[in-house]
């Protein structure tokens, strides 16, 4: 299936460098641009893209309330939050509210490439620099109360949603608790169903805000 793309940048030279770069692959088609944020938005409406690569900085509509609207009135949009700064302020605030990750524009293209397919398969993307970033804020921010779904995971789920929140893939968690990586997906999959999450993404902020992982927990 091809993946459609919607690419939301104020730039014109990053908008039709993202484009090319997009073009010369099979599975994905770029099915529209955007200036800011409100063309994004009914953009997105409009051309129902399966990944929309957002600037977090634009006129009229940042890219954090775009992200907001955009996922408003369509949960199965995927945003790819591109940034030009590693720690950008708006990062954390991006993460909670959707985004399925980020790509930094001088990201090496076979990155950006790889990460379109990522989230177009449903999976999220952080990389250890944003991660990182994530956690500080966490630090700083009063935690909300539980949600009362966490006392719906087994043993084994909790388990593994602590493994998720410190950025081990399925293969890593199922080699640490000798498990199958199979049996992993299954297990993420309830764990996603029974808290009403998105992707692995917003599972790493609840498991942060439940005090499941300590901000200053290795990763």
């Amino acid at each position: 299936m091809t993946i459609r793309v919607l690419i939301a940048d104020d730039q014109s030279m990053v908008r039709a460098g993202f484009k090319m770069l997009l073009a010369g692959e099979q599975d994905i088609e770029v099915v529209a641009e955007a200036r800011d944020g409100l063309e994004a938005v009914a953009k997105a409406a409009r051309f129902n893209p399966t990944v929309i690569l957002m600037d977090i900085r634009m006129p009229e509509l940042d890219g954090l309330e775009a992200t907001r609207r955009i996922l408003a009135v369509n949960d199965t949009a995927r945003v790819l939050i591109l940034t030009t700064f590693g720690l950008d302020e708006y990062v954390y605030e991006a993460l909670r509210d959707g985004a399925s990750g980020f790509v930094l524009k001088d990201d090496p293209p076979e990155q950006l490439i790889s990460a379109v397919r990522t989230v177009a398969g449903g999976n999220a993307l952080l990389s250890p620099a944003i991660t990182k970033h994530v956690i500080k804020q966490f630090a700083r921010i009063p935690r909300p109360v539980p949600p009362k779904e966490l006392g719906e995971l087994t043993a084994r789920e909790q388990d593994i949603l602590r493994l998720i929140a410190t950025g081990l893939s399925n293969a890593e968690i199922g080699h640490q608790l000798y498990i199958s990586e199979t049996t992993v997906k299954t297990h993420v999959t309830h764990i996603l169903q029974k808290l009403g999450l998105r992707d692995r993404v917003q599972a790493v902020v609840l498991a942060y805000q439940a005090g499941l992982i300590e901000a200053d927990a290795p990763s």
